[in-house]
């Protein structure tokens, strides 16, 4: 499929691009496909009270960026409300152009060198025992952000005491990346280590362009085998062109590559610029996907419409029996 030609937003730093500006790089367009009535199914509660507000106040404050609010995420309300939040480090711009993400592409700033002390007062002045921290793609340094999440898991632990902290991270791709990664990941491993593979790998070139299927499935297995008393845990979106099989074979790769937990859901279109939504599973579709993950051995399997990847991270790990 072609479209006409585009001109091509110049990189400033610090400066984002969202939605056309985005994608506008991306060989893959979308122009054709039919637009798809959301079900019944894919229902957002949103909670009364002002507990949103006051948790993004402190966020604000604070100078912290969540990966709710960047990625547009269905379950903000539910989690802002009971006054949990998963924190993106490292800025809010990043260097990869995936067709599924909300979050803004560009040259990212320098990192702070005092987000690690203001991550860990966050959370100290939040009250929480388990947090999730995650990061834009910076594939701009030479070790992929790997020792500014080392950085946060030391403050953080060192202010809240008794803190179980689980890291999303990026796919630290790049010559050496992974192994300068992981070498400082060594000293300050976290309670649980979380990595996406995001989809099935026939869909990678349309869905994660600068991606790779086996290199994320490398990182996990690599984690886990110099950390085997730390879970680790990935995630899949369904509605981007996959197939039943596609779905079950990623799960049989991940159980493979010694991973622990594993969350299923729904993919939903950001904006009209992103890939679009090809297919809404049911609910027992997901319910078949998540027996389909226990009898594989995961110890637990978060699989439904609107699960992501942090939708209650806490109880997830506690159901497994990973923190207390």
């Amino acid at each position: 499929m072609t479209t006409p030609s585009k001109t091509i937003p110049v990189l400033v730093e610090g400066e984002k691009q969202v939605a056309h500006d985005k994608i506008a790089r991306s060989p893959v367009h979308f122009a054709e496909a039919p637009v798809l009535r959301k079900p019944s199914w894919i229902r957002v509660r949103i909670p009364t009270g002002n507990r949103v507000e006051q948790l993004k106040q402190t966020l604000r404050t604070q100078r912290m960026v969540t990966v709710c609010e960047e990625a547009s995420c269905p379950n903000l309300h539910e989690c802002f409300s009971h006054g949990t939040a998963t924190f993106m480090i490292l800025g809010d711009v990043c260097t990869r152009r995936c067709s599924f993400c909300d979050v803004a592409h560009g040259r990212p700033r320098p990192p702070d060198p005092d987000e690690p002390a203001r991550l860990a007062e966050t959370i100290a002045r939040m009250g929480l025992r388990y947090v999730v921290i995650t990061s834009v793609d910076r594939d701009d340094l030479r070790d992929g952000g790997a020792a500014h999440f080392a950085a946060c898991i030391r403050e953080a632990r060192a202010r809240c005491p008794g803190l179980k902290i689980e890291i999303l991270t990026p796919d630290f791709r790049g010559k050496g990346r992974m192994e300068r990664a992981l070498d400082v990941l060594a000293g300050t491993p976290p309670d649980v280590f979380n990595h996406n593979v995001e989809t099935v790998p026939e869909l990678y070139p349309n869905v994660r362009p600068g991606a790779d299927y086996a290199w994320s499935l490398r990182l996990l297995k690599r984690f886990a085998e110099q950390h085997p008393q730390v879970p680790t845990k990935s995630g899949i979106m369904l509605g981007l062109g996959e197939t039943f099989e596609q779905v079950v074979r990623t799960l049989q790769d991940l159980r493979a590559h010694a991973v622990s937990m594993v969350t299923i859901g729904q993919y939903l279109q950001p904006s009209p610029a992103h890939h679009p939504v090809l297919r809404y599973w049911t609910p027992e579709e997901f319910e078949g996907l998540g027996r389909i993950g226990r009898e594989l051995g995961f110890t637990h399997v978060a699989s439904g419409p609107l699960v992501r990847s942090s939708y209650h991270a806490d109880r997830m790990a506690a159901e497994a029996g990973y923190v207390s």
